[in-house]
């Protein structure tokens, strides 16, 4: 039996058109995976889930009352940020690391995660969508939250910021610009990973049904504690009021994605 609920709905107010997301919010696993054969050292680093970004998602719903959505499941079980396809949905090895539970796996326990975790967390996300545009009538905004690791393979990152995109740039431009305008943190465009990623949870729910949207990656480092995840939800906070008070990002409109034909 299933120990934990695969996802968590924080209320909002439906008629703010704004929907949050978080698909690597948390590096929770039912107990009936242990720790899938890892140190408990491993579900402290990035390979487990997105640090920082619950307490961030949190904040941002106390301050704008918007919606939202995150995983209660580590991306080490499967990753609801990929397609059902992807090779990449259960990892065997991430950044070095061996994951014993993962390899080899069958195709029925395959088929349960599906089942039982990633669809679950996606059918939860396109509940809350439908919701939001049913009450409003229009196109919901929807900005997921993501952070990456301050350096990769030795290599110091720069960024403290990223936004990252396939081809929509309604709400991406004037997100870039809001990010930048302050002049006092760098600011990635599709850095350090491409946003371009078929199946992926801005592909399924907002490529797809033509939604305005955007991936924020914030770097670990800057929300690693209460302090700093406090500091990026009052910049955040404002920057996501205005770009939601914005009538041209809550139409449909659908654009062609990079990765190949819908």
């Amino acid at each position: 039996m299933q120990d934990h609920s695969p996802f968590e709905i924080i209320d909002g107010d439906l008629t703010l058109g704004l929907v949050i997301l978080a698909d690597h919010a948390t590096n929770l696993l039912p107990e009936r995976y242990g720790r899938l054969g890892l140190p408990e050292s491993a579900f402290g680093r990035h390979i487990a889930y997105d640090i920082g970004v619950e307490g961030v998602v949190r904040g941002l719903n106390a301050r704008l009352n918007a919606p939202v959505v995150m995983s209660r499941f580590s991306r080490l079980l499967i990753d609801p940020n990929r397609g059902e396809d992807d090779p990449t949905l259960v990892m065997r090895i991430s950044d070095g690391a061996i994951v014993p539970g993962n390899h080899p796996i069958t195709p029925e326990e395959w088929q349960y995660r599906l089942d039982t975790f990633h669809r679950p967390y996606h059918d939860a996300v396109s509940a809350t969508i439908s919701a939001v545009a049913a009450k409003t009538g229009k196109a919901p905004l929807v900005l997921s939250m993501h952070s990456f690791t301050p350096a990769w393979k030795g290599v110091p990152r720069p960024w403290h910021v990223t936004v990252l995109w396939d081809s929509d740039p309604r709400a991406v431009r004037p997100l870039l610009a809001e990010l930048e305008a302050p002049g006092d943190v760098v600011v990635g465009d599709n850095e350090p990973y491409d946003g371009a990623l078929r199946g992926d949870t801005m592909f399924r729910h907002c490529m797809k049904p033509g939604i305005a949207h955007a991936l924020i990656e914030i770097r670990q480092d800057e929300i690693g504690d209460e302090a700093g995840i406090a500091r990026w939800v009052d910049r955040l906070a404002p920057v996501f009021a205005r770009l939601n008070a914005d009538p041209a990002l809550h139409t449909y409109e659908i654009f062609p994605s990079r990765t190949g034909p819908y």
